[in-house]
């Protein structure tokens, strides 16, 4: 009896109410609910080891690495973007850091804060990082190690053309780091063909499953390198997790074990839906229906024609009607979007795509946004 009261205290704080159209943690797939709550045994066990070799396993196929290495690890994806400059860039070296948000700007102050120097080439937000400036940019500054990019920028909405802008940063023999926090999942990411040296990413994003378990991808280039570099630290040394991986099947300490086995799940709820194409094909289609209704509504995209985000969509509210606004206002409404996020919280709220959602729930979040800013425009007299 008592153990039933203690749940029912805590489920009251944290019971559902919202239809979630968030930035992340997003909403999970019932199936993944349900494999995270078997109970808990040793992560040394054998029966452990041979989800974590699954998973992995099907992570390769699913980001398309042949050479390098795919890890887990237990944090935010913000650990592995830490480690990215700890064991990949010199001490005192330089990283060229692309920023078209607020997540571009964690990117430089990570580099920073690690002893190391950040050269940036900025947008205003909405934009995308072009090719032929990031060309110019590596002619300036030669003797940078690696360049940083966000893949899809979770403060506006902006998809950046990876695949070009890897190209070129290997033109000029750079490593290539990727935040892909709120792209895997929902965005394609081809390691080897794309010739990228880190790629990381988060469980509860574009995958559907709860926050805490991130996910990396590394090549043999940026291994080679790490395996020499100094004071490299002990929670993230990337060489040691190969070790580790390689060896027991695991990770150096403990491992979110349900976080793992929710993923190993969607990876192949993936394979039944007929692969990787199909799964990224209904994430397109779930972001055009978003996009088409926010402008049937009248309201515009933040992120240029062309680079719009497949997993989140920035809107920009109308004149007079603050992003906050329109938040709380649908909040009351039953569904839980996103406030807006960095230099443009004020003038914009973002929908995410992402984890578990209908087409259904799309179109009655459409027709209660519809309701919202209508409402809004006459109370302020806007109408």
């Amino acid at each position: 009896m008592q153990f039933e009261e203690a749940f029912k205290e805590v489920y009251e704080l944290v019971k559902p109410k919202y239809k979630l159209f968030t930035a992340g943690p997003v909403a999970c797939f019932p199936e993944v609910l349900a494999i995270m709550g078997v109970q808990m045994f040793s992560h040394r066990a054998k029966e452990y080891k041979e989800v974590h070799v699954d998973t992995v396993k099907r992570l390769r196929e699913f980001l398309e690495v042949k050479e390098g290495e795919v890890l887990l690890f237990p944090s935010s994806g913000t650990g592995i973007m830490e480690a990215s400059i700890r064991n990949g860039v010199s001490k005192g070296g330089k990283v060229l850091v692309t920023i078209i948000g607020a997540f571009g700007k964690r990117y430089k102050s990570v580099v920073e804060s690690n002893g190391r120097k950040a050269v940036v080439l900025e947008y205003e937000p909405g934009k995308a990082v072009k090719p032929e400036d990031l060309d110019d940019a590596l002619k300036k500054n030669p003797d940078v190690e690696a360049v940083a990019i966000t893949y899809n920028e979770t403060s506006t909405g902006v998809l950046n053309p990876l695949p070009e802008l890897a190209k070129v940063a290997k033109e000029h023999d750079k490593l290539v780091f990727v935040d892909a926090v709120s792209a895997m999942g929902g965005a394609d990411i081809k390691f080897d063909k794309w010739g990228l040296d880190v790629v990381f990413g988060s469980s509860q994003k574009a995958f559907g499953v709860p926050p805490g378990l991130a996910i990396g991808a590394f090549s043999k280039a940026f291994l080679e390198k790490a395996e020499k570099m100094e004071e490299r630290g002990w929670y993230f040394d990337i060489p040691k997790y190969v070790k580790y991986q390689n060896e027991k099947q695991g990770t150096p300490s403990t491992p979110p074990m349900p976080q793992i086995f929710g993923l190993n799940v969607v990876l192949r709820i993936v394979e039944k839906m007929g692969g990787k194409e199909e799964w990224l094909k209904m994430y397109q289609k779930r972001a055009e229906m978003i996009r088409e209704g926010v402008r049937e509504i009248g309201l515009s995209i933040l992120a240029e024609p062309g680079y719009e985000s497949p997993t989140i969509t920035a809107v920009v509210t109308p004149e007079g009607i603050k992003g906050d606004e329109v938040y709380e206002a649908m909040r009351k409404r039953g569904f839980e979007l996103a406030k807006g996020y960095g230099s443009v919280k004020e003038k914009t709220f973002r929908i995410g795509h992402m984890g578990y959602m209908t087409f259904e729930d799309i179109r009655e979040m459409l027709d209660n946004l519809r309701e919202v800013i209508e409402e809004l425009k006459r109370e302020k007299g806007l109408a």
